[in-house]
């Protein structure tokens, strides 16, 4: 257990009175669905201890839910106040302020929609999420509930699931976990907002939706032959005015068994419009890649002889990259084994090889520093990375280039820690089952990286089928579509992004999630960036099964981080790493979104 200490790291600006902790109990899981059914919020002075209150129950106007959870039933509720009539009071804790909580994005997102149904907007310009600060720190606890570090720290826990206790609770493990930044030199995860995923599509790519599209059920069959008739699965879309209402022109395709797509694209198999010759993009790409122009006449005519297709799921083709042979994890032995190793200085290649051959030597390679550092190789130019001190004045070995070379276990010891799985460490290339028997079905796959610089890193998945392509867009999950069945993308901090996967919530088509990183900013690859951190964990706050650290080249701005995929009803996830130098909107269209120019 670890004493409570208010020290403050400098890179905390402004201090805990810029702080205020919230926590809140809902009705459900899904923010633009379910209401908040009790609210807390907490301010702190300068020493981190609690300078005002606030807390009440709600009337959501609606069944409270999981009553078994947070115990509030409806005659509790009733009386209660509705949140329009509290929202001045919560305004005049949270504006100019820092919000935090544990899992940030969870409270932020209802908060944020109480907010809108109120006519208001939520007055939070930045959020701390305690779960990302944990997770950077890493503390060797088995995982990062608030319960498990409360236990750590030592901050007494009075009713578990009561938005007033939890944030009290809250304030003692910020305390502490500032305290373990400061001594880490660690910076907090503070992340703007509202955050990027609710940005809209400034690069050409699918436009957001309120909420995920159904898939079309059909397997593509290929594009439109002038002259047969149309296929279940094709794609078709529409520009210019039509006689018919659009979402009924729409509504008439989907029913026939077709997918609309909003952009045009070399998949396409039909254009409907009035006037082919018109100034639209649409019209100008289908006359650029081929793709049939027909009226809306026309077109509605079609749609009563469409032929049958093949639904997604029957017959369907397993991929070459299912069925070769996997690879076995790098096994935790040799010489490094159990060492947790950050690597700092040096050029890019020779970084990326040291961290390489880290893994090869049965160690793990670290991309930030955190509690779980056991040792640092300086290479050339590293002794002046601030990093460097900081492992000096926690006593963290420093090593050179001997340290590659090492052929027996290291004379320092790491230091000792509670038990805890040892996570697989996986090269490039690598794979292991996904035990999915032991910790069930629900998973998070998260990427980080050193917080440096001003480019944005975005996080994307994209769930393919046996065709080794999406079935429609809406499988193409990124920070303008942040949720499809089965997959939701989350962003944590200004480094950290994860992609949570509920495996029997998948589409039946899906077959295979490929995880990529791309680069937000001209002129920025991966070379400035550095190595990438890929983690694997049956849930957001749950310990790490496997790690892989992924260099890319130096002129790469889009890379493929890991393939999750189905190999005989076994899920199986391969650390990939392969990078290319095009934008995300290219790789898109390899998995076959329709991408506009």
């Amino acid at each position: 257990m670890r004493a409570n200490t208010t020290a403050l790291p400098e890179t905390f600006e402004a201090g805990f009175s810029a702080y205020t902790i919230v926590d809140v109990e809902t009705s459900g899981l899904r923010a633009a669905e379910h209401r908040v059914l009790s609210v807390a919020a907490l301010t702190l002075d300068a020493d981190g201890r609690v300078a005002s209150e606030f807390h009440t129950l709600l009337d959501p106007g609606c069944d409270p839910g999981p009553v078994h959870i947070h115990g509030l039933t409806a005659e509790i509720l009733r009386g209660s106040p509705r949140f329009e009539h509290v929202h001045e009071a919560l305004s005049g804790l949270l504006a100019g302020r820092v919000m935090v909580a544990h899992n940030a994005q969870f409270d932020y997102g209802f908060l944020a929609n109480e907010f809108g149904r109120s006519g208001r907007e939520l007055p939070v310009s930045r959020r701390l999420c305690t779960l990302a600060l944990a997770r950077r720190v890493a503390p060797p606890t088995p995982n990062c509930t608030l319960d498990t570090l409360a236990t750590y720290y030592g901050v007494p826990r009075a009713k578990a699931h009561d938005a007033l206790d939890d944030t009290r609770v809250l304030a003692g493990v910020l305390r502490a976990l500032v305290a373990d930044a400061a001594r880490l030199g660690v910076a907090p995860p503070l992340l703007h907002c509202p955050p990027k995923e609710t940005y809209q599509s400034a690069r050409g790519l699918p436009a957001g939706r309120t909420g995920p599209k159904p898939p079309c059920v059909f397997v593509y069959p290929g594009r439109f032959e002038p002259g047969s008739v149309l296929v279940q699965g094709m794609k078709v879309a529409f520009t210019g005015d039509t006689a018919t209402d659009r979402p009924e022109l729409i509504s008439r395709a989907e029913a026939a068994g077709l997918e609309v797509t909003g952009a045009v694209s070399g998949r396409t198999s039909l254009l409907v419009t009035n006037s082919p010759d018109g100034p639209t993009g649409k019209a100008r790409k289908a006359a650029e890649v081929g793709t049939p122009v027909v009226s809306e006449d026309s077109f509605l005519r079609m749609l009563d002889s469409v032929a049958p297709g093949r639904r997604k799921g029957e017959q369907a083709p397993v991929a070459a990259t299912q069925v070769r042979a996997a690879s076995r994890p790098v096994p935790r032995t040799g010489p490094l084994a159990g060492r947790r190793v950050l690597v700092v200085g040096g050029t890019h290649d020779q970084a990326a090889n040291a961290r390489a051959r880290i893994v090869e030597l049965g160690g793990s390679a670290a991309v930030n520093m955190s509690a779980g550092v056991t040792d640092v190789l300086a290479l050339p130019g590293g002794t002046l990375d601030r990093r460097c001190e900081k492992a000096a004045e926690m006593g963290i070995p420093i090593h050179g280039n001997g340290l590659l070379e090492a052929v027996a276990p290291l004379e320092s010891a790491p230091t000792p820690v509670p038990a805890i799985p040892d996570p697989v460490s996986l090269a490039r290339g690598q794979v292991i089952d996904v035990p999915v028997a032991e910790h069930g079905t629900t998973w998070t796959i998260r990427a980080s990286w050193l917080q440096h610089g001003e480019w944005a890193v975005d996080l994307v998945a994209f769930l393919v089928d046996g065709d080794e392509s999406v079935a429609s867009d809406s499988d193409f999950v990124f920070y303008n579509q942040p949720e499809s069945p089965g997959a939701r993308l989350t962003i944590d901090g200004p480094a950290e992004q994860s992609m949570a996967v509920r495996l029997d919530g998948l589409p039946e088509h899906c077959r295979r999630i490929v995880l990529a990183a791309a680069l937000d900013g001209a002129g920025v690859t991966f070379g400035d960036v550095g190595a990438l951190e890929l983690e694997i964990a049956p849930g957001a706050d749950a310990s790490v099964v496997a790690r892989a650290t992924l260099d890319a080249a130096t002129e790469e701005r889009t890379l493929v981080l890991a393939e999750l995929y189905l190999r005989n009803d076994n899920w199986r996830l391969r650390a990939v790493g392969q990078g290319y130098p095009t934008d995300l909107a290219a790789l898109a269209r390899v998995y076959g979104v329709d991408v506009d120019e």
